[in-house]
């Protein structure tokens, strides 16, 4: 006796998308993003491996799609809505403590793609200006500008380190951090 197969459901050109995204973040959990396979991903979705490259027209083309998702997450925690700087700088360390493996497989690997690279460059600059904004400077100084974003180099590397450790003083990380941003841009006005 054979299971009865779920009816097939179409869906819109979007949705697939999204439901591919879906599926290679939560892939990307547990493995490196190349070690992530669309015939995977599509056995995972139902479809054709063919009918995922409709989709995404390289494998490349779909990584990056998987990464830029993976940074949105990131972007949404390092919200300046619930603390300005503080709620960037807590969002930020909790994103990268709760996927310390994952983020630094992603993003600071050796021989990384350049690809990669970009997004997570778009990235970095995206909070650079979310915290220029929250200090009440849009489009600062450049000095200032570029002093943030040395400044969130620093973060990102200090979070990893202290995480990496596991070190669990997670308030401590984080007035240590807004401490040194204040020193930086009082030295860079």
């Amino acid at each position: 006796m054979t299971k009865a197969s779920a009816p097939r459901v179409r869906r819109t050109a979007q949705d697939r998308r999204k439901q591919l995204i879906g599926i290679g973040l939560r892939m990307l959990t547990a493995r490196p993003i190349h070690q992530i396979t669309v015939d995977e991903v599509a056995a995972e979705a139902g479809i054709s491996r063919s009918l995922l490259f409709h989709y995404f027209p390289t494998k490349q083309d779909y990584y990056i799609e998987v990464v830029r998702a993976a940074a949105r997450r990131l972007l949404r925690a390092a919200d300046t809505d619930t603390d300005g700087v503080r709620g960037i700088v807590t969002g930020y360390v909790e994103f990268i403590q709760r996927r310390h493996t994952q983020y630094v497989s992603l993003f600071r690997a050796a021989g990384q793609d350049d690809w990669v690279r970009r997004v997570h460059d778009e990235t970095q600059n995206a909070i650079t200006e979310r915290v220029l904004s929250a200090l009440g400077q849009p489009g600062g100084s450049e000095p200032v500008e570029l002093a943030i974003r040395a400044w969130l180099a620093f973060t990102e590397e200090l979070t990893i380190e202290w995480t990496g450790r596991g070190r669990t003083d997670q308030e401590t990380l984080i007035r240590l951090l807004l401490s040194t941003l204040d020193h930086v841009v009082a030295a860079a006005s």
